[in-house]
């Protein structure tokens, strides 16, 4: 089974595929991200659906690249003959989604072998295949239920046992395309594209996305390209994570990928969580890119509308509510990490921390400049006012325990959040609102946690009220403006998680040997903790220190500059779903805020505030005067 870290990604802003780097997808859903897949090997084998273009030779592969500011993936193969490159993207979506592939001889003459294996309903449903008469090349079209997909080349195809197969040299100066596109089973053959013109309108699109960030490359400018090359990569990739029709951003392309090789922790990430939701809008206007800002604030704003107390922590694409969860028997799962499953049964979890993203996203989307929604002020006040009755409740948390409710440290600091962002958006940009209350409430929830979540024993904030666990979301409270960063207590916290929590210089979510969450197994670091410890580290003035670790999770990125949920890093192996958007998130932002701190900052003088992805946080005490972040263009 090939490594997490070797797949690349291409997609369409509307669903994505995983493409190894023996040419081979092995995973794909079409139409939408959330669809069944037509590709399964990644959670099985090539019985399951793949579509594998390569030489035949295994130790052909020489190298892959993105073309420069795209999502068009070049995978050069050489063999003894010569050597050819296999170029790989989906062009953005006409009538119907595509996915080209080009096999160009670079050098000398190559023998390559197409296999392509397609099995609808993750990896069950056979199709039926038939030969389409358009009278040039071959047409192959394959068809179950609902379902249907077309391929299109000049070469001979044949077909054994539901598997078609081709053979072909290709030369110096010629390109062999293939074109495989999805329609409705109901409705007729969808109509070919031209794949050549099809690479140029792709390349265009992605080139003249790229562009609009002219601005926010001057912060990084001078400071190496690595650094621009990081955040480029990261955010083509949070774009491509993006279902445009709706402005949705899903977690993951994938499902099931696992936390612990061989174990069960194995989830759905095909969905949009609101825990993103301001890190998200946050990155986007930062790197200047509002229009994709806006689409994910609407987004956010027609998903939570309703019942402020039938809030949920994820939603589908389009804001769909019901996510059921169930298992997939036929599929043996990721190096034997099962069971596989499909939608996500956390839906339905009781996760306070979300008020308080959906306040700070609304408020930081006022600061950065969004045009104003009419229907915003009125959910907020609506959500806060059920916040009042439900947040000495306890809940499942940040990671998703499916152990029982607990009163989470993070939960009370996002609550108090909520009322925090409240105050400062009516205060800001003169809403009406019961200010005098709210502001009762916030020191309530402030003096609550204090009081409950922090053991002076091991002088840190902990992971639940009386509890001695420590949990990697803490390092966020001095960003969040609970306490600065120069408070005994949050210089104590990046201190017992420094100690008990890092792995070879990555940060764990929370302590697994406790077994919270009722199973048991190691789990690599989370990435995105890691990237909290060195905004900790900045606001701290730990220039050098948050350098150092910030170049060590770069390095953790693979050739292609993906990064998935986890990192495991004494095999060098990426774990969890992939490509992870709260990983990517997690870069751009502190990318910025390192590029923040070394322009504005001695070594001896820590920065007087950090801007998390665009959120001021000062040094005030809660009670006093919060920073009231915003998010511009820097």
């Amino acid at each position: 089974m090939p490594s997490i870290e070797s797949y690349g990604l291409i997609g369409d802003c509307e669903t994505g595929a995983l493409v190894g780097c023996n040419g081979s997808i092995d995973w794909l859903c079409w139409p939408r991200f959330d669809s069944d897949s037509c590709f399964a090997a990644l959670l099985g084998d090539p019985k399951h659906g793949r579509w594998q273009i390569a030489p035949p030779d295994a130790d052909a592969f020489r190298g892959r690249a993105y073309r420069t500011n795209t999502l068009i993936l070049e995978t050069r193969f050489g063999t003894k003959d010569g050597e050819a490159t296999l170029i790989d993207f989906m062009p953005p979506r006409g009538t119907n989604s595509d996915v080209v592939r080009l096999v160009r001889g670079d050098h000398g003459r190559v023998s390559m072998r197409m296999e392509l294996v397609v099995r609808f309903g993750y990896g069950k449903v056979t199709p039926w295949i038939r030969r389409l008469d358009e009278g040039s090349g071959a047409t192959l079209q394959a068809v179950a239920g609902p379902d249907m997909v077309v391929l299109r080349t000049p070469i001979p195809l044949d077909v054994d046992q539901a598997v078609i197969k081709a053979e072909f040299e290709v030369g110096e100066g010629e390109t062999v395309p293939f074109v495989l596109t999805y329609g409705p089973s109901y409705a007729p053959p969808p109509r070919p594209i031209d794949p050549f013109s099809s690479l140029d309108d792709t390349e265009g699109f992605w080139t003249q996305w790229c562009a609009q960030r002219r601005r926010a490359r001057k912060l990084v400018k001078g400071q190496g390209d690595g650094l621009a090359a990081a955040i480029d990569r990261s955010l083509i990739t949070l774009k491509a994570l993006t279902y445009a029709p709706t402005g949705g951003l899903v977690a993951a392309v994938t499902t099931s990928l696992p936390e612990r090789f061989g174990g069960e922790r194995n989830w759905d990430y095909r969905y949009c969580w609101l825990r993103d939701a301001t890190l998200t809008l946050l990155a986007l206007m930062n790197a200047g890119y509002y229009e994709e800002a806006e689409a994910w604030r609407n987004w956010l704003l027609r998903a939570v509308a309703g019942s402020p107390d039938q809030l949920q922590i994820m939603y589908g694409i389009a804001g769909e509510r019901r996510l059921t969860e169930w298992e997939i028997p036929w599929l043996p799962g990721y190096e034997g990490s099962r069971p596989v499953r499909v939608g996500n049964a956390a839906h339905g979890q009781l996760q306070l921390d979300v008020f308080g993203e959906v306040m700070d996203a609304l408020h930081q989307a006022r600061c950065g400049g969004l045009p104003e929604n009419a229907a915003a002020w009125s959910l907020q006040l609506a959500l806060l006012s059920h916040l009042e009755d439900v947040w000495r409740e306890p809940d499942e948390g940040i990671w998703e325990m499916r152990s029982g409710g607990r009163h989470f440290t993070y939960s009370k600091v996002m609550a108090w959040v909520a009322f925090d962002r409240g105050i400062k958006s009516a205060q800001a940009f003169g809403h009406k609102a019961p200010v005098e209350k709210w502001q009762q409430l916030r020191q309530i929830i402030h003096d609550d946690i204090c009081t409950h979540g922090y053991n002076s024993k091991l002088r840190s904030f902990v992971q639940s009220y009386g509890s001695t666990a420590l949990d990697a979301s803490l390092l966020l409270l001095p960003s969040l403006g609970f306490l600065p960063a120069s408070d005994p207590r949050i210089t104590g916290t990046v201190s017992a998680i420094e100690r008990n929590l890092m792995h070879d210089g990555f940060v764990r979510r929370y302590d697994v040997d406790q077994t919270q969450d009722g199973l048991p197994g190691e789990e690599g670091a989370f990435l995105a903790c890691t990237f909290w410890l060195v905004d900790a580290y900045l606001m701290q003035g730990r220039i050098d220190d948050a350098q150092r670790l910030f170049d060590k999770v770069l390095k953790a990125r693979n050739d292609l500059g993906l990064l998935s949920e986890e990192f495991f890093p004494n095999s060098g192996r990426q774990a969890g779903n992939t490509p992870q958007a709260f990983s990517h998130v997690g870069l751009v932002n502190t990318a910025y805020n390192l590029a923040h701190a070394l322009k504005s900052s001695t070594k001896e003088q820590p920065p007087a505030s950090l801007k998390r992805g665009g959120r001021e946080s000062s040094g005030d005490r809660a009670g006093n005067k919060q920073a009231t972040g915003g998010a511009g263009s820097p």
